[in-house]
Protein backbone atom coordinates (compact mmCIF):
# COMPACT_ATOMS: atom_id res chain seq x y z
CA UNK A 1 0.00 0.00 0.00
CA UNK A 2 1.63 3.28 -1.19
CA UNK A 3 2.23 5.79 1.81
CA UNK A 4 -1.21 8.26 0.23
CA UNK A 5 -3.26 5.56 0.51
CA UNK A 6 -2.32 4.39 3.88
CA UNK A 7 -3.15 8.35 4.81
CA UNK A 8 -5.94 7.75 3.13
CA UNK A 9 -7.75 4.57 4.75
CA UNK A 10 -5.96 6.22 8.24
CA UNK A 11 -8.31 8.93 7.61
CA UNK A 12 -10.61 6.81 7.12
CA UNK A 13 -10.68 4.33 10.17
CA UNK A 14 -10.30 7.78 12.09
CA UNK A 15 -13.59 9.51 10.74
CA UNK A 16 -15.48 5.98 10.87
CA UNK A 17 -14.32 5.85 14.66
CA UNK A 18 -15.61 9.61 15.18
CA UNK A 19 -18.70 8.66 13.99
CA UNK A 20 -19.40 5.19 15.82
CA UNK A 21 -18.25 7.74 18.96
CA UNK A 22 -20.68 10.26 18.25
CA UNK A 23 -23.26 7.50 17.46
CA UNK A 24 -22.79 6.01 21.55
CA UNK A 25 -22.95 9.62 22.52
CA UNK A 26 -25.93 10.53 20.71
CA UNK A 27 -27.53 7.19 22.12
CA UNK A 28 -26.14 7.96 25.54
CA UNK A 29 -27.66 11.05 25.88
CA UNK A 30 -30.89 9.80 24.06
CA UNK A 31 -30.76 6.72 26.73
CA UNK A 32 -30.25 9.64 29.51
CA UNK A 33 -32.84 12.47 28.18
CA UNK A 34 -35.35 9.12 27.95
CA UNK A 35 -34.66 7.94 31.92
CA UNK A 36 -35.24 11.48 32.60
CA UNK A 37 -38.19 11.95 31.50
CA UNK A 38 -39.56 8.70 32.57
CA UNK A 39 -38.28 10.19 36.28
CA UNK A 40 -40.22 13.33 35.58
CA UNK A 41 -43.32 11.78 34.35
CA UNK A 42 -43.32 9.35 37.39
CA UNK A 43 -42.24 11.80 40.07
CA UNK A 44 -45.65 13.37 41.35
CA UNK A 45 -47.12 10.08 41.47
CA UNK A 46 -44.50 8.58 43.76
CA UNK A 47 -44.69 12.23 45.80
CA UNK A 48 -48.29 12.09 46.20
CA UNK A 49 -48.72 8.46 47.46
CA UNK A 50 -45.59 9.37 49.72
CA UNK A 51 -47.36 12.07 51.12
CA UNK A 52 -50.46 9.90 51.98
CA UNK A 53 -48.66 7.38 53.55
CA UNK A 54 -47.31 10.14 55.95
CA UNK A 55 -50.42 11.07 56.88
CA UNK A 56 -51.99 7.45 56.59
CA UNK A 57 -52.71 7.17 60.54
CA UNK A 58 -54.22 10.42 60.90
CA UNK A 59 -56.44 10.59 57.76
CA UNK A 60 -60.23 9.51 58.57
CA UNK A 61 -60.47 6.20 56.49
CA UNK A 62 -63.04 8.37 54.23
CA UNK A 63 -60.64 11.03 53.11
CA UNK A 64 -57.76 8.19 52.72
CA UNK A 65 -60.04 7.20 49.95
CA UNK A 66 -60.55 10.33 48.41
CA UNK A 67 -56.78 11.26 49.09
CA UNK A 68 -55.32 8.24 47.35
CA UNK A 69 -57.97 8.08 44.23
CA UNK A 70 -56.68 11.94 43.72
CA UNK A 71 -52.93 10.91 44.42
CA UNK A 72 -53.30 7.94 41.29
CA UNK A 73 -55.15 10.65 39.09
CA UNK A 74 -53.48 13.46 39.45
CA UNK A 75 -50.28 11.03 38.89
CA UNK A 76 -51.35 9.27 36.06
CA UNK A 77 -52.56 12.61 34.50
CA UNK A 78 -49.36 14.13 34.08
CA UNK A 79 -48.28 11.12 32.77
CA UNK A 80 -50.43 10.88 30.09
CA UNK A 81 -49.67 14.79 29.24
CA UNK A 82 -45.81 14.35 29.35
CA UNK A 83 -46.36 11.25 26.72
CA UNK A 84 -48.25 13.07 24.53
CA UNK A 85 -46.86 16.88 25.15
CA UNK A 86 -44.36 15.92 21.89
CA UNK A 87 -47.02 14.25 19.78
CA UNK A 88 -49.42 16.55 19.94
CA UNK A 89 -49.24 20.52 19.68
CA UNK A 90 -51.46 22.15 21.51
CA UNK A 91 -51.32 25.48 23.66
CA UNK A 92 -50.86 26.24 27.32
CA UNK A 93 -54.35 26.56 28.10
CA UNK A 94 -55.82 23.15 26.69
CA UNK A 95 -53.06 21.11 28.31
CA UNK A 96 -54.14 23.07 32.03
CA UNK A 97 -57.88 22.18 30.73
CA UNK A 98 -57.06 18.47 30.40
CA UNK A 99 -55.01 18.56 33.26
CA UNK A 100 -56.94 20.48 36.10
CA UNK A 101 -60.80 20.20 34.57
CA UNK A 102 -61.28 16.86 32.45
CA UNK A 103 -61.14 13.15 34.19
CA UNK A 104 -60.12 11.18 30.57
CA UNK A 105 -57.22 10.05 30.09
CA UNK A 106 -56.46 9.92 26.22
CA UNK A 107 -54.73 13.07 25.88
CA UNK A 108 -53.85 13.16 22.50
CA UNK A 109 -57.48 13.08 21.80
CA UNK A 110 -58.06 16.31 24.25
CA UNK A 111 -55.06 18.35 23.28
CA UNK A 112 -55.31 17.63 19.03
CA UNK A 113 -56.87 20.87 17.83
CA UNK A 114 -57.65 19.37 14.77
CA UNK A 115 -60.36 17.04 15.89
CA UNK A 116 -63.29 18.50 16.17
CA UNK A 117 -65.94 16.52 17.68
CA UNK A 118 -69.60 16.71 16.88
CA UNK A 119 -71.80 19.60 18.88
CA UNK A 120 -73.65 18.23 21.61
CA UNK A 121 -77.57 18.15 21.01
CA UNK A 122 -80.22 19.02 23.61
CA UNK A 123 -81.16 15.56 24.47
CA UNK A 124 -77.21 14.94 25.57
CA UNK A 125 -77.34 17.54 27.86
CA UNK A 126 -80.88 16.37 29.30
CA UNK A 127 -79.72 12.59 29.67
CA UNK A 128 -76.33 14.21 31.64
CA UNK A 129 -78.66 16.44 34.39
CA UNK A 130 -81.24 13.49 34.42
CA UNK A 131 -78.33 10.82 35.63
CA UNK A 132 -76.70 13.63 37.44
CA UNK A 133 -80.37 14.25 39.97
CA UNK A 134 -80.70 10.64 40.05
CA UNK A 135 -77.20 10.27 41.57
CA UNK A 136 -78.21 12.77 43.97
CA UNK A 137 -81.45 11.69 44.54
CA UNK A 138 -80.17 7.88 45.67
CA UNK A 139 -77.23 9.73 47.60
CA UNK A 140 -79.42 12.53 49.72
CA UNK A 141 -83.06 11.16 49.74
CA UNK A 142 -83.44 7.22 49.05
CA UNK A 143 -80.25 5.64 51.14
CA UNK A 144 -81.63 7.65 54.52
CA UNK A 145 -85.22 6.49 53.72
CA UNK A 146 -83.78 2.11 53.50
CA UNK A 147 -84.88 0.03 56.12
CA UNK A 148 -81.97 0.33 59.03
CA UNK A 149 -79.67 -1.61 56.97
CA UNK A 150 -76.22 -0.18 56.58
CA UNK A 151 -74.85 -2.21 54.38
CA UNK A 152 -77.68 -1.57 51.75
CA UNK A 153 -77.67 2.01 52.51
CA UNK A 154 -74.00 1.63 52.01
CA UNK A 155 -74.94 0.12 48.62
CA UNK A 156 -77.68 2.67 47.67
CA UNK A 157 -75.07 5.38 48.46
CA UNK A 158 -72.21 4.00 46.21
CA UNK A 159 -74.71 4.02 43.35
CA UNK A 160 -75.45 7.13 43.99
CA UNK A 161 -71.80 8.57 43.81
CA UNK A 162 -71.02 6.51 40.28
CA UNK A 163 -74.47 8.50 38.80
CA UNK A 164 -73.75 11.51 40.41
CA UNK A 165 -69.88 11.80 39.08
CA UNK A 166 -69.47 8.83 36.45
CA UNK A 167 -72.42 8.76 35.06
CA UNK A 168 -74.04 12.63 36.03
CA UNK A 169 -70.93 15.09 36.06
CA UNK A 170 -68.30 13.58 34.06
CA UNK A 171 -70.71 13.60 31.12
CA UNK A 172 -71.75 17.21 31.78
CA UNK A 173 -68.25 18.09 31.78
CA UNK A 174 -67.55 15.71 28.24
CA UNK A 175 -70.41 18.29 26.61
CA UNK A 176 -69.13 21.48 27.86
CA UNK A 177 -65.84 20.96 26.49
CA UNK A 178 -67.64 19.37 23.09
CA UNK A 179 -69.88 21.99 23.02
CA UNK A 180 -66.06 23.81 22.72
CA UNK A 181 -64.75 22.12 20.02
CA UNK A 182 -62.39 19.82 22.39
CA UNK A 183 -62.63 16.18 21.48
CA UNK A 184 -63.65 14.96 25.06
CA UNK A 185 -65.32 11.24 25.04
CA UNK A 186 -67.79 10.49 27.96
CA UNK A 187 -66.20 8.19 30.70
CA UNK A 188 -69.28 6.29 30.64
CA UNK A 189 -70.66 4.86 27.39
CA UNK A 190 -73.81 3.42 28.00
CA UNK A 191 -72.62 0.11 29.85
CA UNK A 192 -75.75 -0.95 30.23
CA UNK A 193 -76.22 -1.93 25.98
CA UNK A 194 -73.29 -3.80 26.49
CA UNK A 195 -73.79 -7.85 25.51
CA UNK A 196 -70.29 -8.91 25.79
CA UNK A 197 -67.79 -8.80 28.70
CA UNK A 198 -65.25 -7.42 25.96
CA UNK A 199 -67.29 -4.52 25.14
CA UNK A 200 -68.24 -3.91 29.04
CA UNK A 201 -64.95 -3.57 29.97
CA UNK A 202 -63.27 -2.25 26.19
CA UNK A 203 -65.64 -0.14 25.30
CA UNK A 204 -68.31 0.89 27.60
CA UNK A 205 -67.18 1.17 31.35
CA UNK A 206 -64.37 3.70 32.44
CA UNK A 207 -62.95 4.37 29.50
CA UNK A 208 -60.77 6.45 31.24
CA UNK A 209 -58.58 3.65 33.26
CA UNK A 210 -59.04 1.31 29.83
CA UNK A 211 -56.77 4.46 27.44
CA UNK A 212 -54.10 4.02 30.66
CA UNK A 213 -54.04 0.20 30.39
CA UNK A 214 -54.08 0.22 27.03
CA UNK A 215 -51.20 3.05 26.85
CA UNK A 216 -49.09 1.92 29.50
CA UNK A 217 -49.75 -1.62 30.32
CA UNK A 218 -51.29 -3.63 26.98
CA UNK A 219 -48.93 -1.83 24.20
CA UNK A 220 -45.70 -2.39 25.81
CA UNK A 221 -46.29 -6.07 27.41
CA UNK A 222 -48.38 -7.31 23.71
CA UNK A 223 -44.55 -6.63 22.39
CA UNK A 224 -43.42 -9.91 24.40
CA UNK A 225 -47.01 -11.79 25.19
CA UNK A 226 -50.52 -12.43 23.66
CA UNK A 227 -52.72 -10.20 23.39
CA UNK A 228 -54.40 -12.25 25.54
CA UNK A 229 -52.19 -12.16 28.27
CA UNK A 230 -51.62 -8.72 27.68
CA UNK A 231 -55.00 -7.85 28.43
CA UNK A 232 -55.20 -9.92 31.59
CA UNK A 233 -52.27 -8.26 33.28
CA UNK A 234 -53.79 -4.53 32.67
CA UNK A 235 -57.02 -6.66 34.73
CA UNK A 236 -54.64 -7.56 37.38
CA UNK A 237 -53.07 -3.93 37.68
CA UNK A 238 -56.54 -2.61 37.98
CA UNK A 239 -57.20 -4.84 40.23
CA UNK A 240 -54.20 -4.13 42.67
CA UNK A 241 -54.91 -0.36 42.36
CA UNK A 242 -58.28 -0.77 42.80
CA UNK A 243 -56.83 -2.58 46.23
CA UNK A 244 -55.22 0.43 47.20
CA UNK A 245 -58.07 3.08 47.43
CA UNK A 246 -60.60 0.42 48.61
CA UNK A 247 -58.88 -2.39 51.13
CA UNK A 248 -56.07 0.02 52.55
CA UNK A 249 -58.87 2.86 53.52
CA UNK A 250 -61.03 -0.13 55.03
CA UNK A 251 -58.12 -1.87 56.55
CA UNK A 252 -59.74 -5.33 55.46
CA UNK A 253 -60.22 -7.37 52.72
CA UNK A 254 -56.73 -7.29 51.01
CA UNK A 255 -56.71 -9.08 47.86
CA UNK A 256 -60.67 -9.05 47.26
CA UNK A 257 -60.76 -6.58 44.29
CA UNK A 258 -57.86 -7.95 42.40
CA UNK A 259 -58.74 -10.95 42.84
CA UNK A 260 -62.45 -9.45 41.20
CA UNK A 261 -60.53 -7.97 38.23
CA UNK A 262 -58.04 -11.05 37.50
CA UNK A 263 -61.59 -12.56 37.48
CA UNK A 264 -62.57 -10.59 34.52
CA UNK A 265 -59.76 -10.65 32.89
CA UNK A 266 -60.20 -14.73 33.07
CA UNK A 267 -63.67 -14.06 31.80
CA UNK A 268 -62.65 -12.18 28.37
CA UNK A 269 -60.42 -14.45 27.68
CA UNK A 270 -62.82 -17.89 27.97
CA UNK A 271 -65.20 -15.19 26.09
CA UNK A 272 -62.50 -15.25 22.91
CA UNK A 273 -61.48 -18.80 23.29
CA UNK A 274 -62.43 -21.42 20.45
CA UNK A 275 -65.19 -22.67 23.66
CA UNK A 276 -66.44 -19.41 24.06
CA UNK A 277 -67.06 -18.51 20.67
CA UNK A 278 -68.44 -21.63 19.89
CA UNK A 279 -71.10 -21.11 22.21
CA UNK A 280 -71.77 -17.57 21.43
CA UNK A 281 -70.55 -15.47 24.73
CA UNK A 282 -69.05 -12.77 22.36
CA UNK A 283 -72.93 -11.76 21.44
CA UNK A 284 -76.50 -11.88 21.55
CA UNK A 285 -78.53 -13.33 24.92
CA UNK A 286 -75.21 -15.94 25.78
CA UNK A 287 -73.37 -13.49 25.50
CA UNK A 288 -75.31 -10.51 27.58
CA UNK A 289 -75.68 -13.33 30.12
CA UNK A 290 -72.70 -14.35 31.08
CA UNK A 291 -71.68 -10.82 31.14
CA UNK A 292 -74.31 -10.31 33.66
CA UNK A 293 -73.03 -13.12 35.77
CA UNK A 294 -69.31 -12.13 35.68
CA UNK A 295 -69.55 -8.65 36.92
CA UNK A 296 -72.17 -9.16 39.45
CA UNK A 297 -71.79 -12.44 41.07
CA UNK A 298 -68.28 -11.49 42.70
CA UNK A 299 -68.98 -8.12 43.28
CA UNK A 300 -68.81 -8.67 46.90
CA UNK A 301 -65.49 -8.85 46.43
CA UNK A 302 -64.89 -5.84 44.69
CA UNK A 303 -66.94 -3.45 47.47
CA UNK A 304 -66.60 -5.74 49.98
CA UNK A 305 -68.55 -5.21 53.50
CA UNK A 306 -65.67 -3.41 55.50
CA UNK A 307 -65.45 -1.14 53.01
CA UNK A 308 -69.25 -0.07 52.54
CA UNK A 309 -69.36 -0.29 56.41
CA UNK A 310 -66.10 1.72 57.73
CA UNK A 311 -65.25 4.00 54.63
CA UNK A 312 -68.31 4.59 52.44
CA UNK A 313 -70.90 4.84 55.33
CA UNK A 314 -68.47 7.13 57.37
CA UNK A 315 -67.79 9.16 54.55
CA UNK A 316 -71.98 9.67 53.51
CA UNK A 317 -72.57 10.81 57.19
CA UNK A 318 -69.87 13.23 56.41
CA UNK A 319 -71.67 14.63 53.99
CA UNK A 320 -75.05 14.41 55.45
CA UNK A 321 -76.24 12.05 53.72
CA UNK A 322 -77.32 9.62 57.10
Amino acid sequence: MSPGAALQASEMTQTADTGRIAGVTEAGKSLKSSGSLALVAWLPLAFLLSAVALLYVRLPRWALLWALAFSIFVGLKWVTWLRARSQVPHSRWRAAAYLLAWPGMDAASFLDETNRPEVPHFVDWFLAFFKTAIGACLLWFVARNVPSQPLLRGWVGMLGLVFLLHFGGFHILALFWRSYGIQATPIMRAPFRARSLSEFWGKRWNLGFRQLGHDLIFVPLHKHLSAGFASLAVFVVSGLIHDLVISVPAHAGFGLPTAYFTFQGLGVLVEHSPFGRQIGLGKGLPGFLFLLVVTTAPIFWLFHPAFVLHVIIPFMQEVRAL
